[in-house]
């Protein structure tokens, strides 16, 4: 397991290659402040205790083109939807994840880090909205299960064949809906469905769209792979904005796959790539990363606590010789 030190970041040359890519990328894309300063939290700053000074915050995050005044907008917006939370401590405020905004993440990090289950025997979790439910219930309901990969059925019929039973009893719950829904295990009777299983997932799931998700992911991060894995050295803070924007787009795609089992996919379906591609890159910067996060982010006793030991879970397990490993393997 690969602990990380409290010792001053090692400045390095910064890659000419890399800073263009980042450049491009910023320039390019249209990102919500918002939803990147929740990608960091939920990345980079959870993991590390929660919380964390807004100022060495604004400072972090000013490589990832967010000025103070974007942060401090973002920061209001969020806690104002419950995301986060402050606290104040003399001239100072201190910035973590609220439990449900930590809910929340923690739905997304199962599918983010962890490989999928693939092996499925025909089993589907079915949920069942009851007339007694509230119109914004209903609605809060509906919206958390699509995030969580759930298909519309029929109206107020919703399904998944392989969803995590843990996670969607946290959304019944934290939607207020528990105790209004019909929640139900069924299965699939094999060769005397096989057709309408086939049209069921196309009328339930937009994977071509995905898919081309997925494709743009691999197009553009593949020129970057190749440059850092020829590099002689890495700057640390360019990984790290490098690892928030594989994250925060990985996530973004991740979030509108229902992730379905292989058999209900197309065989030509891109997401295991995607999603190898997304590991390597982040073990490979994970080091350095984790240096300039620690260098510039201050909590409320002063230094940035080390990593909690699930953060070295990611991805089936970032050690010591990960980085090697994938150079290695890159090379074969």
């Amino acid at each position: 397991m690969s602990k990380q030190s409290n010792l001053p970041e090692a400045k390095g040359p910064k890659s000419r290659f890399v800073a263009q890519w980042i450049d491009q990328f910023l320039r390019s894309q249209t990102i919500r402040a918002n939803s990147l300063i929740i990608t960091v939290y939920g990345d980079a700053i959870a993991p590390h205790g929660g919380s964390v000074w807004l100022g060495s915050f604004i400072k972090l995050v000013e490589s990832l083109g967010l000025n103070d005044r974007m942060v401090r907008t973002s920061v209001f917006r969020l806690v104002k939807d419950r995301w986060l939370v402050a606290q104040q401590i003399g001239r100072r405020s201190y910035y973590s994840l609220t439990p449900t905004g930590r809910r929340r993440f923690e739905h997304a990090y199962r599918r983010i880090y962890f490989q999928p289950r693939n092996q499925w025997e025909g089993d589907w979790q079915i949920v069942l909205a009851t007339n007694s439910i509230l119109p914004n219930q209903r609605e809060a309901m509906r919206k958390e299960l699509l995030w969580e990969g759930f298909g519309v059925v029929a109206p107020g019929v919703l399904a998944h064949p392989s969803a995590n039973t843990e996670s969607l009893y946290d959304i019944l719950q934290g939607t207020g809906v528990l105790d209004q829904v019909v929640v139900l295990r069924a299965k699939s009777l094999g060769s005397l469905t096989a057709k309408s299983l086939r049209d069921l997932v196309r009328e339930c799931w937009n994977l071509e769209a995905v898919a081309a998700d997925y494709k743009r992911y691999l197009d553009r991060f593949r020129p970057l792979w190749r440059a850092l894995k020829n590099a002689r050295s890495l700057d640390p803070e360019q990984c790290f904005v490098v690892r928030m924007l594989l994250m925060h787009e990985f996530r973004r795609v991740l979030l509108r796959d229902p992730q379905l089992p292989d058999q209900l996919l197309p065989e030509d379906w891109p997401g295991a790539l995607a999603r190898q591609l997304c590991r390597d890159i982040y073990v490979l910067t994970q080091r350095q990363a984790e240096q300039h996060l620690m260098s510039v982010l201050e909590t409320a006793t002063g230094r940035l606590p080390e990593a909690a030991p699930y953060f070295y879970e990611r991805f089936g397990g970032l050690d010591t010789g990960d980085e090697e490993r994938v150079a290695a393997v890159s090379e074969a």
